[in-house]
């Protein structure tokens, strides 16, 4: 995925390009047109008009916002799997069950079961079991409950970034790693999100938050040299944690005994405090 940006006599033109697939815009609609018809001299293409759907997401723009979901694709999932009559459920998981390996757990089709999950719980795409091709159904069953919500993207929001980190604590059992999970805003909207297995093993629960908190900074100074490109220039984007212990290490240079055996990688956190 390829992104172009153009500042012309002070309006701002963005072209985004993924394989074949081209979106592009600009505040001057003028320009857009003329883009849209020197793309169609130079090249063999067609032209679809306003955008509504793109990689999956159908995007709706209306005035005051813009509103973007995947029913259609959802709809297609369950159809895909049989499962357009299944009972729906409101939550995507069980607050009990803990995913493992499950070794004594009955085999299921490998083929079926990775086309099924996409990105979700691929952490055992190799031997996935019963346990883990259930987890997958419930998470369709979830989709089945909510397949029209989606995001919505006020006009005129204002573009400050907020940051939000959690951490689940020895949250993968077969190892004992903890889970890093972030979510940032752009104004009041969800633009990025993150739920990843950490790559150590944290000895406490506020490690294992100083080392999400981390990873949830790293994200927010991406997103803010981002929006530079585009000429939008973000304040200091705070970075929110439940685990005070975990902003103490962060604030405090000093190492001590608990934490200094943590990896220095993870204490860039510090420097932008």
């Amino acid at each position: 995925m390829t992104l172009f940006t153009k500042d012309i006599n002070g309006d701002l033109f963005i072209c985004q390009i993924y394989v074949d697939d081209i979106i592009f815009g600009c505040t001057n609609e003028k320009l857009s047109h003329e883009f849209g018809d020197m793309m169609s001299r130079e090249f063999k293409m067609s032209m679809i008009g306003e955008l509504n759907f793109f990689l999956g997401f159908q995007i709706k723009q209306v005035k005051g916002g813009i509103f973007i979901h995947q029913e259609k694709y959802c709809k297609d999932l369950l159809k895909k799997f049989k499962m357009g009559d299944c009972k729906p459920i409101e939550t995507p998981m069980s607050t009990r069950d803990y995913l493992d390996t499950d070794v004594d757990g009955k085999p299921v089709d490998q083929s079926t079961y990775r086309s099924m999950i996409m990105c979700l719980c691929a952490r055992f795409q190799a031997t996935p079991k019963d346990s883990h091709l259930t987890a997958v159904k419930r998470i369709l069953r979830y989709l089945k409950h909510t397949p029209s919500i989606g995001l919505w993207y006020p006009e005129g929001a204002q573009l400050e970034l907020l940051g939000y980190s959690d951490s689940d604590f020895t949250g993968y059992r077969v190892n004992r790693k903890s889970n890093s999970e972030g979510c940032h805003l752009l104004g009041r909207s969800l633009v990025f999100w993150s739920s990843k297995k950490q790559n150590c093993v944290a000895l406490f629960t506020a490690e294992a938050e100083y080392i999400a908190a981390g990873a949830c900074c790293a994200q927010i100074l991406y997103m803010k040299q981002s929006l530079l490109d585009f000429g939008i220039v973000c304040g200091s984007g705070p970075l929110l944690c439940d685990k005070e212990s975990a902003i103490k290490i962060a604030k405090n240079p000093v190492q001590h005994s608990r934490t200094k055996h943590i990896d220095i990688r993870h204490h860039f956190l510090r420097d932008h405090e």
